[in-house]
């Protein structure tokens, strides 16, 4: 989602608030939930699940293993509800041509650098990159090339955007910041 003006470009850039991640978190939670389950069904000798009877799984070491990859499981997903709910690397890129600064904002995980703000000059823009990869995964991300510091991506990895779709929003913020456009 983008906004624009005359002088002013607003891009705002969706962070982990994903469907994708919302379903990895519920599938990783359920699993993970159900393998401790079977685990301490299996030490209790009771059956805390009703599809596994636990008379058939061993504690020692059938039993330990499940606690443990559920223990682990219900960790990794605490870690990607966290994730979700800090909205980790969302923000925004804002162009403004009228003072001449960019501003790129993305919000990072509590803690001292928590807000992630980068500030320059437009003047100090080299160009619009485009790489493109080509393989197996096929991917256009777009880069800022900025004199000095190297590039910076203005796309996610994860964005699966059309190499048609990468150039029009290239030619577009090209045109927006009067630099040239590199293909790689």
């Amino acid at each position: 989602m983008s906004w624009r003006s005359e002088h002013i470009w607003i891009e705002l850039i969706a962070g982990s608030r994903k469907i994708s991640n919302f379903c990895w978190a519920i599938i990783l939670f359920l699993g993970s939930l159900g393998f401790l389950l079977i685990g301490i069904s299996s030490y209790l000798d009771r059956n805390l699940i009703s599809l596994f009877p636990s008379q058939q799984i061993i504690f020692f070491p059938q039993g330990l293993v499940m606690s443990f990859y559920g223990l682990a499981g219900l960790f990794i997903s605490s870690y990607l509800w966290c994730t979700i709910s800090w909205n980790v690397g969302s923000g925004y890129d804002r162009f403004d041509r009228k003072e001449g600064i960019v501003c790129i904002f993305r919000w990072g995980f509590p803690g001292k650098n928590r807000r992630i703000l980068l500030r320059l000059f437009m003047k100090d823009i080299q160009s619009i990159r485009i790489e493109v990869k080509e393989g197996f995964y096929a991917r256009c991300v777009l880069y800022m090339e900025i004199r000095g510091q190297g590039a910076i991506p203005l796309t996610r990895t994860d964005e699966n955007l059309t190499p048609r779709e990468i150039e029009q929003k290239a030619a577009e913020l090209a045109y927006f910041l009067r630099v040239p456009i590199e293909v790689f």
